[in-house]
């Protein structure tokens, strides 16, 4: 997974679990610019993946909720599943060194 695809995964992750966070907690807490998060949210709502909708009502025009469309839950997913395959093969690999390095020292202490 690349890192903007890393970005995009953390978005969505984050807009599914928070949907009321703003572009200025979204860039703080993802570590990104806000020029980042907004560039982001801007392909996500293009690509259909998320809405955007205003409170109307609210005198602050500027608060806004993200919503994952089934499009967005899909990717979600699909970035989720990628993720979950990346760190399981470097589980594996971490695993594969350990074995050797452990092969390694019993050898040694046998000879």
């Amino acid at each position: 997974m690349n890192k903007q695809n890393t970005d995009i995964f953390e978005i969505l992750r984050r807009i599914f679990n928070q949907p009321k966070s703003t572009q200025r907690d979204l860039a703080r807490d993802l570590n990104l610019s806000l020029g980042k998060v907004n560039y982001c949210l801007k392909a996500l709502k293009n690509k259909g993946f998320i809405k955007i909708n205003n409170f109307k009502k609210n005198p602050n025009k500027m608060i806004y909720m993200y919503i994952l469309t089934p499009k967005g839950i899909k990717e979600k997913t699909r970035l989720t599943l990628n993720f979950m395959r990346r760190k399981f093969n470097e589980y594996e690999e971490l695993k594969k060194e350990l074995e050797i390095e452990n092969k390694k020292k019993i050898k040694k202490y046998d000879s």
